[in-house]
């Protein structure tokens, strides 16, 4: 638990990092913005939404670092699918709870 946590956390500072530099970009920019889509879940689609673009950055980092933008790419897909599932976890509980 405490190396999903670390990863988790290693994956939403790297998404921090993407934000500026995805804003430093003109408007011709065709990424999705970060923006809550899901109004139950916004710090969870906030973090979605920024690992996506991490995931972006990554990709078109030039050089392997080392060995460590491939893992990082690695983690942050990974993180997503993390995310991803917690959302629709999330939706899931949300429905039970509106049917009691």
């Amino acid at each position: 638990m405490k190396s999903f946590l670390k990863f988790m956390a290693m994956a939403v500072v790297l998404g921090m990092f993407a934000l500026p530099a995805g804003f430093a970009k003109s408007n011709t920019n065709t990424t999705t913005p970060v923006v809550a889509e899901d109004e139950d879940q916004p710090h969870m689609q906030a973090a979605l939404d920024a690992l996506k673009q991490a995931e972006q950055h990554l990709q078109q980092a030039k050089h392997d670092k080392g060995g460590h933008r491939a893992k990082a790419l690695a983690a942050t897909r990974e993180a997503i699918k993390h995310v991803e599932a917690g959302m629709k976890a999330g939706d899931k509980n949300e429905d039970k709870h509106e049917h009691k």
